[in-house]
């Protein structure tokens, strides 16, 4: 037998009695019986189980009922103390879990070190770099251990989502304690390649590997296009009060947003903090622990935040940015409805956000630069598809789901026109076996559109019979991308992920090139109008928020009847903006109209009676029940901003230094007074612009917004290009322009 494991433990052992004695549960889940069995019978095991699967149990209960103790390795300091806390919640004995690692005193060490050599201890959570410690390694090595448990297990590998360079080093501690001691492995998340790294870098012998589905069908997943940072904010705001009282987390890219966004939601009377790995130790835990014990209702966290957490009843999880892997995806979406009830899976997506991905990885080395594209353009993939996004998650993690609609993802719910593509399909297996299939997808895509790269004319795959053969079809690179994808899951390709995604046929795709056979598949969706959080567009929100075409349209039109009235450019009358909020709360008062963004008292009584009137016909005409009357509190007082520049101007300070005293840039300066001009407000700004600019300069800009149709600065920046006129001076012009026409 195995070193660590008494003959006798499984021996005639009542798993069942015993989990009933020590955690209350009548009956194991799924395959964690036979995975106890099989690490209390001394083998080496791997479980692959996903969150809310019962994968701790796996070896807390074999932990329990085994001579000595088990240690187990975490990868997070600030999540032991909740295991372990879980664990005595199960026992009327403190000393049956202890940690042991770099945030004790020395004398809670000596205590943690006297109760495991009483042996009263049965798990012992560390993390890896404890195990280095020399000191440690020797007191381990005369305990009595029944069993080494390697949490995260992913960790230990490069292509995995959550890479950690100690874990490579646990093989040759775990040899340095006892080589002979059994290993459980368990991960929420591995690729069939992930996996293969596990059982090699672990070094498990012969184990045995229990790999449950990773399909969570309570969880409901949906991509949001990313609009403008204040819809956003809105749209989440609604979101959040929908769902009032449930616990959630929203993950975001950076320290900075997790505080913003925070801060905005206490500002609309939502119980939130946020968490960062910027803030102190014990404000994590104290943060922690009031998410747990429902002291606070959501978490706005980068992803330092929720590895292992063990919260239930997590009802919705909200991705502000898009994550830099499936894997990363996968185990935070996760996080909800770990208890089989519902989870809501809200990812925002947008090209800016994929870009700032990119961004982060420009110093890293070449290998992990490649590595890391690959794990974003797999994600990218997923947030473009068409197809039911539960069917490319378990696709990504090695698993096939037979049904064709789950009925609990966004396009499902809201499937797309299925097109025939046989020809198509024929032309991508031709052009990956004239490429010897050496080459990624977005190389192939450029030879089937005939496209003259650098790289394809030094490989002379212009000359190639498939090179422009997919012209013919007359479709743009989203057909082609969305096509491909689609030929994995119908198994007609692979990607192979440890050659950098080059694209294979599968032996299903060369019958298919020999005898071709119908082929369906949904396009992707489109993101054109996503590609930052500042713009502002008409887009859906998918939250009873969404923005009414038809209805901004005709906005829009009347809007420039009413400026041809008046003489004045349609911006003048009112702000892109604004009609947008319009064409999403239906206002049909004055009131409710000075509610819209943009609209102060005094705009909305000068141009408002016409807006109100048609808004409210169409509500009439077409049944519209119009959302609850909504008006988010933003995290800055506005109207003492407001007040602060108005006074300053009228003191005529330099704008400059307005801008500095309240900490903003002088472009955030400006975009707060085009703000106060739009809503009906006169600002005086010749003193500033007399300095900036000559008559003649002034005339000519003047003349040029009176005849524009928009208020687009970027277009005026190309008319003004040659003359050497900066953005500021046009934004500065063009509230002047606005002071003097539009109030």
């Amino acid at each position: 037998m195995t070193a660590g494991i008494a003959p006798t433990t499984t021996s005639n052992l009542n798993l069942k009695k015993a989990l009933r004695e020590h955690f209350g549960f009548e009956t194991f889940k799924g395959d964690q019986e036979k995975i106890i069995k099989s690490i209390l019978s001394g083998k080496d095991t791997f479980v692959i189980m996903p969150t809310g699967g019962g994968k701790s149990l796996c070896y807390q209960l074999p932990a329990l009922v085994s001579e000595g103790v088990a240690i187990i390795v975490s990868p997070l300091i600030a999540l032991m103390k909740n295991q372990v806390d879980l664990i005595r919640g199960y026992s009327s004995k403190d000393n049956i879990a202890h940690f042991l690692n770099s945030t004790l005193s020395k004398t809670q060490q000596k205590k943690v070190k006297s109760d495991l050599l009483d042996g009263t201890t049965k798990l012992l959570y560390v993390a890896p770099e404890t195990l280095t410690k020399e000191e440690n390694i020797s007191f381990f090595s005369d305990m009595n251990i029944s069993f080494i448990a390697v949490d995260e297990a992913h960790c230990i590998s490069e292509w995995g989502h959550d890479f950690r360079p100690e874990y490579r080093k646990l093989r040759d501690m775990i040899d340095q304690i006892n080589d002979q001691l059994p290993i459980i492995a368990l991960t929420a998340t591995a690729t069939p390649k992930v996996q293969d790294d596990i059982v090699k870098n672990l070094g498990l012998r012969s184990p045995e590997i229990f790999i449950s589905s990773f399909n969570r069908p309570n969880l409901y997943y949906e991509i949001q296009s990313k609009g403008s940072k204040s819809q956003n904010l809105k749209n989440i705001v609604k979101f959040i009060n929908q769902n009032k009282g449930k616990s959630g987390i929203i993950y975001t890219l950076n320290r900075k947003t997790t505080e913003e966004l925070a801060e905005t939601l206490r500002a609309n009377n939502i119980s939130a903090v946020a968490y960062h790995a910027g803030l102190e130790s014990a404000v994590r835990a104290k943060r922690q622990d009031d998410f747990l014990m429902e002291e606070v209702d959501v978490i706005v966290a980068t992803i330092a935040f929720g590895m292992g957490i063990d919260k239930p009843d997590v009802r919705f999880v909200i991705h502000y940015n898009i994550p830099k892997s499936l894997e990363n995806y996968y185990q935070e979406t996760g996080r909800a409805g770990r208890d089989g009830l519902e989870g809501k899976c809200i990812l925002y997506y947008s090209h800016k956000d994929v870009q700032k991905l990119e961004h982060l990885m420009r110093d890293k080395p070449l290998s992990e630069r490649e590595m890391g594209a690959q794990l974003i353009a797999e994600t990218v993939a997923y947030a473009e598809s068409g197809v039911c996004r539960r069917k490319l998650l378990l696709h990504y993690f090695g698993e096939e789901l037979k049904q064709e609609n789950c009925g609990q993802c966004d396009n499902c719910l809201n499937p797309k026109e299925k097109l025939e593509v046989k020809d198509s399909s024929k032309i991508v297996l031709d052009a990956i076996d004239q490429l010897d299939e050496r080459f990624n997808i977005d190389y192939v895509v450029n030879v089937i559109l005939g496209k003259a790269t650098p790289q394809i004319k030094t490989f002379r795959h212009d000359k190639l019979k498939a090179f422009g053969t997919g012209l013919i079809m007359e479709m743009e690179d989203n057909f082609w991308f969305s096509l491909i994808r689609q030929m994995m899951l119908e198994g007609l390709i692979r990607k192979d992920i440890e050659e950098y995604g080059l694209l294979k046929i599968t032996p299903k795709g060369r019958k298919f090139l020999k005898k071709p056979f119908s082929i369906m598949v949904a396009l992707n969706n489109k993101f054109e109008d996503s590609d930052g959080e500042d713009e502002d567009t008409p887009s859906g929100n998918g939250n009873g928020a969404t923005t009414d075409p038809v209805l901004y349209e005709m906005l829009k039109d009347l809007r420039k009847q009413v400026a041809k009235e008046k003489n004045v450019p349609p911006f003048v009358v009112f702000l892109e903006n604004s009609l947008i909020d319009m064409a999403t709360n239906y206002p049909t008062t004055l009131e409710e109209l000075e509610k819209i963004q943009g609209v102060s008292k005094g705009k909305a009584v000068k141009f408002g009676k016409k807006f109100v009137t048609l808004i409210e016909k169409y509500v009439e005409e077409n049944d519209i029940v119009k959302p609850d009357d909504f008006v988010m509190k933003s995290v800055v007082n506005k109207s003492g901003m407001k007040v602060y520049i108005i006074l300053n101007i009228d003191k005529k300070i330099p704008l400059e230094t307005i801008a500095k005293n309240k900490g903003l840039s002088l472009q955030d300066l400006l975009v707060e007074m085009d703000t106060i001009v739009g809503s009906g407000t006169k600002l005086n700004i010749d003193y500033c612009i007399d300095e900036e600019l000559d008559e003649d300069e002034q005339e000519d800009i003047f003349d040029y917004f009176r005849n524009s149709t928009d208020d687009n600065l970027e277009e005026a920046y190309e008319e003004f290009r040659d003359s050497n006129i900066t953005i500021e001076q046009l934004q500065m012009m063009r509230i002047k322009f606005m002071s003097e026409y539009a109030n």
